[in-house]
């Protein structure tokens, strides 16, 4: 009966490895998911981050350009522990927006609510709307 278990196990063991295979060549999502909406004043860019610590977290605003970039770290496992199943996301991964308008970087805000990051981004007052007086003659 040990020889059987030792065979059945061998072959649990080659279905692991042919799913890890076969997942490798998915394309990998995009990570983070996002929203954007815009005001007259400002845009509004939310993140699903869920679970994620702040210092594994990186934004970076240049011009009309939003970075965000995340760090998900692979779980610890305890010894003589083995994987079934691995779906969660593991590695760095980036999403990078371009704005209809120039940001005022100094004025950018960032905050992570219940595993959604929120970064608030304030149009460059050269970019901002005017509202133009026509004179009559």
């Amino acid at each position: 009966m040990l020889g059987f278990d030792r065979e059945r196990n061998g072959i649990w063991d080659l279905f692991r490895e042919m799913e890890r295979l076969r997942e490798s060549f998915r394309p990998a999502p995009e990570a983070p998911a996002l929203n954007l909406w815009e005001s007259d004043k400002d845009a509004v860019v939310t993140a699903e981050v869920p679970g994620l610590d702040p210092k594994n977290l990186e934004v970076t605003v240049v011009g009309d350009t939003l970075t965000i970039r995340m760090n998900l770290p692979e779980p610890e496992t305890r010894e003589n522990e083995a994987w079934h199943r691995q779906e969660r996301l593991t590695g760095t991964y980036a999403r990078t927006l371009r704005l209809p308008f120039e940001i005022d970087a100094g004025k950018v805000a960032a905050r992570l609510i219940n595993g959604v990051l929120q970064v608030t981004l304030p149009r460059a007052e050269e970019d901002k709307p005017r509202k133009i007086t026509i004179k009559a003659d």
